[in-house]
Parts: C-alpha cells; structure tokens; sequence
C-alpha cells in the first residue's frame, strides 16, 4: 500500500499587529495533529511562508496550555528537528499529498490568509478533490480562496473557526486584522460554534475546521478519516 502523504504548513509570522507581543502558531494545534498523523502512518511534510523554523506562540508553551500532544513533542528530538527544518511554500505542490492541514494561532491572520502560495495550493487541493483542514485562526487562511466559479470558497459553505466571543476573551479583538468569524460570515459561509473553548469540528465534504485549540485533535481526526476514504 502507498504510503499517504500530508501537508502541514505553519506560520512565519512572528509579531502581534502593532503591539511588541509575540506571536506565531499554537503549540497545541500543531502538536495534536502532527501526532495523530504520525501515529497513522501518514508523510508528514512542514513547510511556512519562509522555511526554516517558524515561530511559536509563547504563550502556548505556558504551563496552562500543556497537553499530552505538547508534552510528547517537547521530548521528540526527531519531531522538533523536523519542525525546525520546515520547507519554504513555493516548493511545494498540491499534487505530491492527499490532503492539507494549517495549525492555527495568530499568525497566519498576518501571511497565510494573503500569501499567494497559500492561496494556490489550497485552490489546487480544492480543484483535485482532496481534503482541506484548518484550525481555529487558521480557519482565515480560506478567506481568499476561491472554488471553481471564482467565488469566495467558503460560500455556502459548514465552517468554524475561533469566535468573536473568544477572541475577545483574550483582549486581542482590537489588535487582529480582522475578526475571523465575522469575515467568513460577510463571505457567505454558514459559521457555527459551540461554548466558548469547547470542542467542537465542522466537516462539509472535503473541508474539515475546527473551532479553537481543543479541536485541534478531533479536526486531524476528521481529515485522516476523509483520506482513508479519499
């Protein structure tokens, strides 16, 4: 049997907004996902807007934020090696894997959401039928895409993604370019959540989104289901 091959592809942003505050991906919505790929057998390849290592969140490294996925990938030498050699996005192309996951965190509201790499290989996935997920911020990154009629992908589209609610749990509403739930509703999808920090997966056909870090699992879940079906 050929092995499956999944793209992740992180952030390489690095500041929040106009504030000295850093930021980057959420360890978690990386961490959960890479395993449950590994654990499945799947190719795992990273690649960022910039190569190299992208930027953690800091603050996702706190103590109140450790998990099992985290803890497990703080003491993987083989994983934080591969996380440190992440290839640059303009190498990569949709035909080479079955499916794309973003993690999610702050940054990819600055670059992955506009980054015209980002932006084509996310319509060449959508083209080629093959699965599509995104977590929590990372739910942004589909704002630009666009399906086979040159509208807004997301249109009519079942999607999730970190809630106005939450976003202002955190102080950050006023700092972010955008609101993520309210940009995808303006774009015509059908945005859902449930309790604030819940779990909680959308699954439309081929797109999978998660709403916040606690579904960060659940949405890698949802995707290794679509490509064993794929």
């Amino acid at each position: 049997m050929t092995q499956k091959k999944i793209l992740m592809v992180l952030t390489s942003h690095r500041r929040m907004g106009d504030t000295n505050e850093e930021t980057g991906f959420w360890l978690e919505e990386f961490a959960a996902p890479y395993y449950v790929f590994k654990d499945a057998g799947l190719h795992i390849t990273l690649c960022s807007p910039a190569g190299g290592h992208p930027p953690i969140d800091p603050k996702s490294q706190d103590e109140d934020y450790q998990t099992e996925a985290t803890k497990r990938f703080e003491n993987d030498d083989v994983a934080r090696t591969h996380l440190s050699h992440t290839l640059r996005l303009v190498e990569v192309r949709a035909s080479d894997y079955d499916a794309i996951f973003f993690p999610g965190g702050h940054g990819p509201l600055w670059d992955l959401t506009c980054d015209p790499d980002s932006v084509t290989l996310i319509d060449d996935f959508y083209s080629d039928g093959k699965p599509i997920g995104a977590v929590c911020h990372a739910s942004g990154v589909l704002i630009n895409a666009a399906n086979e009629d040159e509208m807004p992908m997301v249109k009519g589209r079942q999607v999730t993604g970190f809630s106005n609610s939450e976003e202002a749990a955190v102080g950050l509403s006023d700092v972010v370019p955008f609101s993520l739930e309210d940009e995808l509703v303006k774009l015509g999808a059908s945005y859902s959540k449930a309790e604030d920090w819940a779990e909680y997966v959308v699954i439309d056909d081929k797109l999978v989104t998660g709403q916040n870090p606690a579904s960060s699992r659940a949405a890698a879940q949802a995707i290794l289901s679509l490509i064993a079906n794929n």
